[in-house]
């Protein structure tokens, strides 16, 4: 029996059409949620500030995107943006992928920090770029957070610490591993000079970065779906971990387990550190309205 046109000639230029239809559209018009399949258009998907509208799945944010989301508009003012990595250990074509990542990123490095106001309170923020060699953290980021740590504390300035890492960048060797000392250090005399310092968990912020200033807040909060831990799985699985929880290193683990403070969905993500900032610095949310 023969099979009905709709089976046939028919469905088979139907999906020719649909295939040309396809094909004919420009380029970057849509992404495919990784999570949940969803095809997002992306000015729509940027609109919600990259988080899919079905799932709530959040991408990645740059430095960027993330400080034009965070600083209220004209204030960011950036500092030590002329510092550069060197290669301490002449490691092999270290310097070629600097610049590879350079050009890529259009940042000299992995963190870019400075001054702004959130909400209208000054404070001193530092924002990672996971494109840059994966947020990995050398003697360019631990300088720059030091240094933004110090003017804080000169100018009496809050610190929003916006996190997003692999870890260190092992190119360094041991000057790269100190960077956790380094960084360590400058977060105690944050705290005995009674500077209130608020670090923001993103996807992903793991190993050295989140051992060292990554989790030395007074407040410590995170976006949904937050991978975090001090290794990959496969270090993991290398040091027979027979057993794991299934949410094991995610955001909600980590808030179960008092390694977080709350965990906050990113278009949610202003406000709260604006209400964060307001207490540290004796703004009530209450005189704010009034006034």
């Amino acid at each position: 029996m023969a099979p009905a046109p709709w089976f046939g000639r028919k469905a088979q230029a139907a999906r020719k059409t649909a295939r040309k239809s396809v094909d004919a559209l420009p380029d970057g018009l849509w992404t495919k949620c990784p999570t949940c399949g969803e095809i997002l258009f992306n000015k729509e998907l940027e609109k919600n500030l990259r988080v899919c509208n079905k799932c709530g799945y959040h991408y990645k944010l740059g430095a960027c995107d993330r400080l034009a989301m965070l600083a209220d508009d004209g204030t960011f003012a950036e500092m030590n943006a002329d510092l550069h990595s060197v290669d301490p250990l002449g490691f092999p074509d270290y310097a070629k992928q600097l610049a590879k990542f350079e050009e890529r990123s259009k940042l000299t490095d992995a963190i870019v920090t400075g001054t702004c106001e959130i909400g209208g309170v000054p404070a001193v923020i530092g924002v990672m770029d996971f494109a840059f060699w994966g947020g990995s953290m050398g003697g360019v980021v631990g300088e720059k957070v030091v240094r933004a740590m110090e003017h804080a504390i000169k100018a009496k300035l809050p610190v929003v610490m916006v996190i997003a890492s692999g870890g260190i960048r092992v190119n360094e060797g041991l000057p790269g591993l100190m960077q956790m000392a380094k960084t360590s250090a400058a977060c105690a005399k944050l705290h005995h000079a009674g500077i209130p310092y608020i670090v923001v968990l993103t996807d992903p912020s793991m190993a050295g970065v989140l051992g060292s200033y990554g989790t030395l807040g007074d407040f410590i909060i995170s976006e949904p779906g937050l991978l975090t831990g001090l290794t990959a799985d496969r270090v993991a699985a290398q040091a027979q971990v027979i057993h794991v929880p299934d949410n094991f290193r995610k955001a909600e683990f980590a808030l179960e387990h008092g390694q977080i403070d709350r965990i906050v969905p990113r278009r949610e993500l202003k406000a709260m550190l604006v209400k964060l900032l307001q207490f540290c610095c004796g703004q009530p949310e209450e005189e704010e309205d009034a006034a």
